[in-house]
């Protein structure tokens, strides 16, 4: 049982709900399971389980889910990417398009440092023969639009990184 909140409330507060869910629990009755696979989780499995087959039924879901990415989650950051929607808690912020993309590379490359040639490379293309200002410009203007001046830091001589 977990403390303050149980499995059931947290999946109806969880901003996204497009991140699959497997519930853990030691709640096995039926009626359990079925509410929690209707609120939208992908398993439940029961107290006590082998680690293994843990690992495979998310190995299974993690397949399946990649396939379709349609949103990526980033603390309280969402981003719809069919929709090219970016959200901060509720409120729709508005990005350009290469904001957004910029926005998008860095939360698919969470801890990872990135140099300006590579995010030149992934958003602008490679035949791309402006300035790396750019960049910083894009940069700066994403801290800006989603508070992130704490988090998506500079790397000095290298370049960004969004740090978890």
């Amino acid at each position: 049982m977990l403390p303050e909140m149980n499995g059931f409330e947290i999946v109806e507060n969880m901003q996204c709900k497009n991140t699959p869910v497997i519930f853990l629990s030691a709640m096995g009755d039926v009626a359990d399971k079925v509410k929690g696979l209707r609120m939208g989780a992908e398993d439940y499995i029961v107290k006590p389980f082998e680690t293994v087959e843990l690992l495979a039924r998310v190995e299974v879901i993690l397949r399946r889910f990649r396939k379709n990415v349609k949103v990526l989650q980033y603390d309280d950051i969402c981003i719809f990417v069919d929709e090219h929607i970016a959200k901060k808690g509720e409120e729709t912020i508005n990005l350009t398009p290469k904001e957004f993309a910029v926005l998008s590379f860095f939360i698919q490359n969470i801890d990872i440092a990135i140099s300006r040639e590579r995010l030149i490379s992934a958003v602008w293309g490679y035949d791309y023969m402006g300035e790396s200002r750019t960049v910083d410009i894009h940069i700066q203007q994403v801290r800006k639009k989603m508070n992130l001046s704490q988090r998506l830091v500079t790397v000095p001589k290298l370049g960004y990184r969004l740090e978890s």
